[in-house]
């Protein structure tokens, strides 16, 4: 390998592979969903749909990409996982911009990939970006021969506490909200995320049951122990007031994700009145998204997704100028290998937790040889070159490469 200073370096593949496997398990893998911004209307809001693949009586049948950079120097980088919506962007819009390219110049190359992105500076165009960037990271990173985090600055924390994402646990049945808040608690985790089922239209009957959800989780573990609820921005300025009074007396840590991304006077309004502390960001998109955000001051938490913000290069400066602000930044947890190698290289008063999104994470992570997950509740960085990514070929049933015909 030669990693000769000024020595050149080329691009030659862009491939996207697709891997299908069953995940075992027993009974339904999502028990119950959380309230959604489409719950406004009566036709949406018993629909118990779930994203990531389909329930078999065996198991959970998963099928998803993988994002392989591969270079003239027998080096390559791995990201993912991405939908195929994704996968087909970065194969016919980014693909391109990349061939030939030197894939150390990560900054050049998000530039260029960015003022391509016309119409992708959100949304699924900035998915594909964010994967290409986090496998130029693990690229360089192997070319190299350190982890990716040692690229970034080093450790300022060898090991990041954990708080449990409870999404797509069942949340109306008091007794196993009850059980599984002791659990997890008993695993480790310094602290716990649960999601609202009801919304606005549900009524004051609804409402109750998310009251009565916060009641029960503060019960199970005590007073000295953070509990955080996530709204999905499916509620509304006068129903969260409501909420948030009725909720208080159970201290949150924060309120998540209050009304839908880009209402920020809304965010701005509730900040104003509400004493719980405010987060949000999961679905905001590089700096420039998040500007509104800082500006405005409508929130105490930020929580860019590596995945989906713009890649780590875009994390990076988005965390970079929260600190002018003294705000926290906590990422959304859809990778938990990218974000470690992120979250390791911050103050733990800015970072103080990661995102451990139990099932999704489980997801995502299967194809994975070596998962990263929490230990006693906190999360070890992974120490080998790159990201520490590799396929797992006993948990593919079938995979091919997309777009090759």
């Amino acid at each position: 390998m030669n990693n000769v200073r000024g020595s050149s370096m080329k691009i030659i593949d862009v491939r996207l592979l697709q891997v299908k496997g069953v995940m075992p398990g027993e009974g339904d893998f999502w028990e119950e969903r959380l309230a959604r911004p489409t719950d406004v209307y009566a036709q949406f809001r018993t629909v118990n749909n779930h994203d990531g693949g389909v329930q078999l009586e065996d198991g959970f049948a998963i099928t998803t990409v993988f994002l392989e950079i591969v270079s003239d120097e027998g080096v390559d980088g791995l990201a993912g996982p991405v939908p195929h919506a994704v996968a087909s962007i970065i194969h016919g819009q980014l693909r391109p911009l990349l061939l030939g390219q030197d894939p150390r110049d990560t900054e050049r190359l998000w530039d260029q990939m960015y003022r391509a992105q016309i119409h992708g500076r959100q949304g699924d165009g900035m998915l594909a970006i964010s994967a290409v960037d986090c496998a130029l990271w693990d690229l360089r990173a192997k070319w190299m021969q350190q982890p990716v985090f040692r690229l970034l600055g080093g450790s300022l924390q060898e090991e990041i506490p954990a708080y449990a994402s409870m999404l797509g646990f069942a949340v109306q049945d008091m007794a196993r909200v009850h059980e599984r808040a002791l659990e997890y608690k008993a695993l480790g985790y310094r602290g716990q995320k649960w999601f609202f089922r009801h919304g606005p239209m549900s009524g004051r009957e609804g409402l109750k049951k998310n009251i009565e959800l916060a009641k029960t989780l503060r019960e199970a573990v005590g007073d000295d122990y953070d509990l955080m609820f996530d709204c999905w921005q499916s509620m509304d300025v006068t129903y969260l007031l409501e909420l948030a009074k009725g909720i208080e007396p159970y201290r949150p840590r924060w309120l998540e994700e209050c009304v839908m991304a880009d209402r920020i006077g809304s965010m701005q309004r509730l900040k104003d009145k509400l004493s719980i502390p405010m987060a949000g960001g999961e679905h905001e998109y590089t700096r420039w998204g998040f500007k509104r955000f800082f500006e405005s001051g409508a929130l105490d938490v930020i929580q860019p997704d590596i995945y989906w913000c713009g890649g780590l290069s875009e994390t990076l400066k988005i965390a970079a100028i929260a600190t002018l602000y003294d705000l926290q930044v906590i990422p959304h947890g859809h990778s938990s290998i990218a974000t470690a190698h992120f979250s390791t290289t911050q103050s733990p008063i800015h970072t103080p937790y990661q995102e451990y999104l139990v099932k999704w994470n489980d997801i995502h992570q299967y194809f994975l040889r070596d998962p990263l997950v929490p230990q006693n509740g906190l999360i070890p960085v992974p120490q080998g070159p790159g990201m520490g990514m590799a396929l797992n070929p006993a948990h593919i049933q079938q995979q091919t490469y997309l777009f090759t015909s």
